[in-house]
């Protein structure tokens, strides 16, 4: 999403989609789960380094950033069962509110195209190198995510689901 509207309108048709937007009550388990997800992914990032595997590297890569932004949704009582509404919600909830920084928003995307590349696409110009520094930020990604799940109060928790309830319409 480049632009504001661009973004609220998105926000607006993920309401109305069956899978789209759910508030649901804060689930501290399923944060924690997620989390746990996430860190297991990275695991399997880091085995497929390892081993070479350019096309599970990018989809552990893409898979540990995603399970833990659900994580701090899942905390706040959000359900979102579509991958482009969620990474929509980090925008509109996280980088507008200035929860988080962009860089991470445009980061999760990058890695979502790369990994629906290698998914339907067959490549032959996929740099590994590229693919392993991406590993090192998938890292940080989620320790910066740990840090604002591990900081975020009521008052912001509230401020989030209000926001979104807001662009209902």
């Amino acid at each position: 999403m480049s632009g504001d509207n661009d973004c609220k309108s998105h926000i607006s048709w993920c309401w109305k989609q069956k899978r789209g937007f759910k508030i649901e009550e804060p689930n501290d388990n399923l944060c924690k789960g997620y989390i746990k997800k996430a860190k297991s992914a990275l695991n399997m990032l880091d085995s497929a380094i390892e081993k070479n595997e350019i096309y599970w590297i990018v989809t552990t890569s893409y898979y540990s950033r995603y399970f833990v932004l659900y994580a701090l949704l899942q905390k706040c009582g959000i359900k979102s069962e579509i991958h482009d509404c969620t990474i929509s919600l980090m925008r509109f909830l996280l980088v507008e509110e200035s929860i988080i920084e962009e860089k991470f928003y445009v980061e999760l995307l990058s890695t979502k195209g790369l990994r629906v590349d290698t998914q339907y696409y067959v490549t032959e110009e996929i740099n590994i190198d590229r693919l392993k520094q991406d590993s090192v930020t998938a890292k940080s990604f989620i320790l910066r995510m740990e840090e604002i799940i591990e900081k975020i109060d009521e008052t912001q928790i509230q401020k989030i689901r209000k926001k979104l309830i807001n662009a209902r319409t």
